[in-house]
């Protein structure tokens, strides 16, 4: 039984993330001024949000209970907003991207903590969800036209 609440647990975690990247992206999406960039963020943002229903679909049939919040991922959220609004899209951009790197680190860091499904569905469908989502957004912030 402890093995099922350390799971739920790293899930939750899991969860926390992706619950603080919609809140990140959303405020963050204020900031996007080039229609390139406010395509790519909004893909990003859809990713993340599947993520989240995807996560807590799995918690949920592992009887445990998700996460209503981002917890203390909240916080990145807060410093992107400030960054944003003092330095605009260029800065939303670039802090964007380390939150998807910080993501993909806790994906990799955390995922062999879980076993069976739990870990198949991690590494199959969200770690390279979240590769790709990293990759986007790496993209954009090398793209030139970005003020």
């Amino acid at each position: 039984m402890a093995n099922a609440a350390a799971e739920l647990e790293t899930l939750n975690s899991f969860l926390r993330g992706e619950i603080s990247a919609v809140e990140t992206y959303r405020l963050a999406s204020k900031h996007i001024e080039t229609e390139v960039a406010r395509t790519e963020v909004e893909a990003c943002l859809h990713d993340h949000e599947k993520r989240v229903e995807a996560l807590k679909e799995r918690i949920e049939k592992l009887g445990g209970e998700p996460a209503k919040g981002s917890g203390p991922w909240g916080i990145f959220a807060k410093v992107v907003q400030a960054g944003a609004d003092l330095l605009g899209e260029k800065r939303a951009i670039d802090a964007l991207e380390e939150g998807e790197d910080h993501g993909l680190k806790d994906y990799n860091r955390d995922v062999d903590k879980l076993h069976g499904e739990a870990r198949t569905f991690v590494r199959q469908q969200l770690l390279p969800s979240q590769k790709q989502t990293h990759a986007r957004l790496s993209a954009l912030k090398k793209n030139p036209t970005l003020h």
